[in-house]
């Protein structure tokens, strides 16, 4: 047959020759597939795709282009709102760098792709069968668990669509665990029969969800009755023959000198290469690099160039008789030929640099921000490889056998070679995009590319047949399911000049390198070979999720959303609340900790409530200056705490306000921040639990967020101390906190951060959730609350009717002008000040409690805050008040009448009040770990 005739053959004609089967549908169907026979027991043809990248060797922008295409499509279907929800699942291993290569083109979206490839420590989202397949196991393995339990839509894409059963099983498994309303299933062809095109639409009824379907092109396979038992005949005759003329009856075997040397490998660092030596003498120049006298040519010729066939679609085949496929796939050893005669087979490894932290694929999930770095680094991964391939003769390797003159070195053609980018597996799309990288740059004559495939197919050295040549080398990634035979079809006799074997470092095994290896096999038919390994990614298995984004208003609490983010969950449909007696007896006769409760919520009488307005009005210009001054402080001594990287000018305070107490003042020093200076400053809260710490999932989210020496820790007041400490020891276990509070008032002399030192009544200590954004106490309950959650508490939306929390932030806004000037020689002042702590207050409390028999500091309750508190909650004793307070405990001298509490007046008080927990074993009193103390 002339080269002319062969050009436009169909590479499907030989199997619809023998075995009757049709191809029939869309015009360029064709074009795009050819067939072949496979060694299945399921199904005897074989669909070859010439656009996959898989089987044939194709140009990779041919190949990118196509799963691109179909991406755009998706992407107009779905429209630009549903794409930026939708996740693309694509199918081991034959459309692994398809899918990839549609998510690309959908642009918005994150891929996955099934594997078989199981990892320790990684459990499987999900998995299925694909039943027509030699290996059929996929297993679904996202690095981020929830990266497919969206509601969006899913993209599920393969090279073909036949019967539909493995998507379908696909979208039952997953359909199960995470419903959704839309899928969209992607192909290059669609290829399902008659009987098979209703199944999609009543399976999408069956689950109540739409499924639409995008493909290049669509048409059937016509397989005439018997065509299995014809099919499988046909192989077995073949493989006969090929065994028979196989030495030592070796047949399909990878074949080779069972003693033959493994190539050396050189690691390529410079373009330029040392000059071949001068041959020994009585060394022939057809002499291999150990002087033996090189094996017959693979093509069984005299040395003369092969023909050669080039056409889109179909590899570069040469022309060596009936056999020579088989010849090919047995062609080993220490020397071997080409078409340019003989050569040395070696290796060059070339360091691809690849970027830390980008994925090899995606086997545990691949985002849009990872292609963005993947972009980003290409050029300079693609220079390195093409520098190794700009030189024909590359670098020895200590103790590799010396070239000789009879070790003719690859070619040097007019331009750059013909090259293959040949990718692994699963592994396709790390080496298409390199490959279409260096197609791009120019970096070759021709760049083609295609990948090696554990699907055993018959090759036929036919212009009609799809697989003309084959390689048979064993698996060289050990394998879950055990050692077995690998391929790479159509690279032998394919007129390569170069080949650029990509591989995961998972596979860069002994086996790889071995003498019947993949490395031995492609240097027997290519004269230079060029190794780049691409770090395999493995996902930590003892990596926590992240937890989620804050909670904002006015979903969650009163506050304007850019006020506060709280993070927290959101308890809000959980009883929790108790009278609160019968709290504390609780915590007492059961040992429950007095964060696993509520108390019901305070709500105040008519006299209360004027006693919080009058108040307001008259403390709201001191509140504004102590706001100012402790605001002011921050912002002053913030670049001392100066990290790598940044100009001290340039990083700003992250607040970090101490749930509830603290929220109203984080939000008051955010408004300052921001009226006085034109600062936007971060401002979140947190949950701190006497006895437990603070909450460690809320200090990984900022970590993650923000650097943590930004972090400013902010609550309302001090009393003795206790959370102050609590929170030293809990940022022990945290790099990069800095373990101090920012506080209104500190009368305990426990902070150096603060506004003023006077014990003075703060209006928002007066009432609870009111007046701090209708937000509750913090909760931490081990049957609410897992070890990946934020702390609780609760949103009362009921109460709206008498939130102020809103009235008091804007009161104490409105005196900021006034008080600037006090403010600005309050700050002087602090700066120059010795603000060490003193710790007077713990000293006082000390005291108190020996001298009224407590014997127990924690049920010893210092300052205007504090005393407010037990009377609001607690179960209080009695109230201490310093002769003089004035009308600062106007608001408590009303809830302990209220209460029937007594108030003894008292003239040795640094405080101006002091409130006592009942110290008896009643309903009363809780000891330092929120549990109960023993009876006085």
């Amino acid at each position: 047959m002339k080269e002319e005739d062969e050009a436009v053959e169909w590479s499907g004609s030989w199997v619809s020759q023998r075995l009757g089967v049709e191809l029939v549908g869309d015009d360029g169907l064709k074009e795009l597939l050819g067939l072949a026979l496979r060694r299945n027991p399921k199904r005897a043809h074989l669909l070859v795709s010439h656009v996959l990248g898989k089987h044939v060797p194709q140009k990779p922008s041919v190949v990118y282009g196509h799963g691109y295409e179909l991406g755009v499509r998706v992407r107009e279907l779905l429209g630009r709102e549903e794409a930026a929800r939708a996740v693309v699942l694509g199918y081991a291993e034959t459309a692994t760098g398809l899918g990839h290569s549609v998510a690309d083109g959908l642009a918005l979206a994150p891929y996955l792709h099934s594997t078989r490839r199981p990892v320790d420590g990684i459990d499987p989202a999900g998995g299925f069968e694909e039943s027509h397949s030699h290996a059929t196991s996929h297993l679904l393995l996202p690095e981020d668990p929830k990266l497919l339990a969206g509601e969006g839509p899913l993209v599920l894409v393969d090279d073909e669509f036949s019967t539909g059963n493995t998507v379908l099983n696909t979208i039952r498994d997953l359909h199960a665990r995470h419903p959704r309303g839309r899928y969209v299933i992607v192909a290059l062809v669609d290829m399902r029969s008659a009987r098979d095109l209703g199944r999609l639409d009543a399976f999408a009824k069956e689950i109540d969800a739409r499924i639409d379907l995008v493909a290049h092109a669509g048409g059937t396979v016509r397989l005439p009755d018997g065509v299995l038992e014809k099919g499988q005949a046909l192989v077995a005759a073949h493989e006969t023959a090929s065994t028979a003329s196989a030495p030592g009856g070796s047949g399909g075997a990878p074949g080779g000198r069972p003693d033959a040397a493994a190539p050396p490998v050189a690691t390529y660092r410079s373009p330029a290469a040392p000059e071949a030596p001068e041959a020994p003498e009585g060394t022939d120049r057809a002499d291999g690099v150990d002087g033996t006298r090189s094996a017959d040519r693979v093509d069984g010729t005299d040395g003369a160039a092969l023909d050669e066939v080039r056409r889109e679609g179909e590899p570069v085949v040469d022309r060596g008789g009936p056999d020579r496929a088989d010849r090919a796939e047995r062609a080993t050893g220490p020397t071997a030929h080409s078409r340019y005669g003989p050569y040395a087979p070696h290796v060059v490894r070339v360091d691809l640099d690849w970027p830390s932290g980008v994925p090899d694929g995606g086997r545990h999930g691949f985002t849009p921000a990872h292609r963005v770095e993947l972009e980003a680094a290409l050029p300079a991964m693609a220079h390195r490889v093409a520098e190794a391939l700009g030189d024909g003769r590359p670098p020895e390797t200590a103790g590799a056998p010396k070239r000789t003159a009879g070790a003719v070195a690859p070619p040097r053609t007019d331009g750059a070679p013909q090259v293959l980018v040949l990718g692994f597996e699963e592994l396709m799309y790390a080496p298409l995009r390199l490959a279409l990288e260096l197609e791009r740059a120019g970096a070759a004559c021709e760049v083609r590319y295609s990948t090696t495939t554990r699907s055993p197919v018959l090759a036929v050295d036919d212009p009609g047949y799809a697989i003309r040549t084959r390689l048979v080398f064993p698996a060289h990634d050990e394998p879950a399911d055990g050692p077995g035979e690998r391929y790479a079809y159509n690279v032998a006799g394919g007129g390569f000049d170069a080949v650029v074997a990509v591989v995961d470092s998972a596979a860069d095994t002994a086996a790889l390198h071995a003498p019947d290896g993949l490395l031995a096999q492609l240097a027997a038919h290519v004269p230079h070979v060029v190794l780049a390994v691409v770090p395999s990614y493995v996902p930590a298995p003892e990596r926590e999720p992240m937890p989620p984004e804050p909670l904002r208003g006015p979903e969650f609490s009163s506050y304007a959303p850019d006020e506060v983010g709280w993070l927290l969950q959101d308890l809000s449909d959980v009883e929790l609340e108790a009278p609160t007696e019968e709290r504390e007896e609780a915590i007492q006769s059961g040992g429950a900790h007095y964060a696993e409760s509520l108390p019901v919520e305070y709500q105040p009488s008519d006299a209360y409530q004027a006693l919080f307005h009058a108040a307001l009005e008259t403390s709201a210009a001191r509140i504004a200056r102590a706001v100012g001054a402790v605001t002011d402080t921050v912002l002053a001594e913030h670049p001392q705490r100066h990290r790598p990287g940044t100009h001290p000018r340039e990083s700003r305070p992250v607040l970090v306000s101490l749930a509830r107490a603290g929220t109203p003042v984080g939000v008051l020093m955010r408004r300052w921040a921001r009226h006085r200076h034109g600062l936007d400053l971060p401002h979140y809260a947190v949950s701190i639990v006497r006895g437990r710490g603070i909450d460690a999932n809320a200090l990984r989210w900022l970590a993650a967020h923000h650097h943590p020496a930004d972090v400013v820790f902010v609550d309302g007041w001090t009393g003795k101390g206790a959370i102050t400490r609590e929170l030293a020891a809990a940022l022990g276990e945290f790099d990069g906190f800095v373990p101090e509070i920012a506080v209104l008032a500190d009368p305990g002399g426990c902070v150096r951060t603060y506004g003023t030192r006077e014990d003075f009544l703060i209006p928002s200590a007066c009432l609870n959730s009111t007046v701090s954004g209708l937000v509750s106490r913090t909760v931490l309950r081990t049957d609410l609350v897992g070890p990946h959650d934020f702390h609780g508490a609760k949103y009362y939306r009921e109460l709206a009717a008498a939130d102020v929390s809103g009235l008091f932030l804007d009161t104490v806004e409105a005196r900021f002008d006034e008080v600037a000037d006090a403010v600005d020689t309050d700050v002087k002042e602090l700066l120059s000040a010795d603000r060490a702590p003193t710790w007077a207050g713990w000293a006082a409390v000390e005291r108190i409690s020996e001298e009224y028999g407590i014997h127990d500091v924690n049920l010893v309750k210092p300052g205007v805050g504090e005393t407010t508190r037990v009377l609001l909650r607690r179960v209080p004793w009695k109230i201490l008040a310093k002769r003089g307070a004035g009308a600062d405990l106007d608001h408590v001298r009303l809830l302990a009448e209220q209460r029937g509490v007594p108030v003894e007046e008292t003239d040795d008080l640094p405080y101006s009040c002091v409130g006592l927990i009942h110290p008896r074993f009643t309903r009363g009193a809780t000891g330092a770990d929120g549990k109960a103390v023993a009876a006085q």
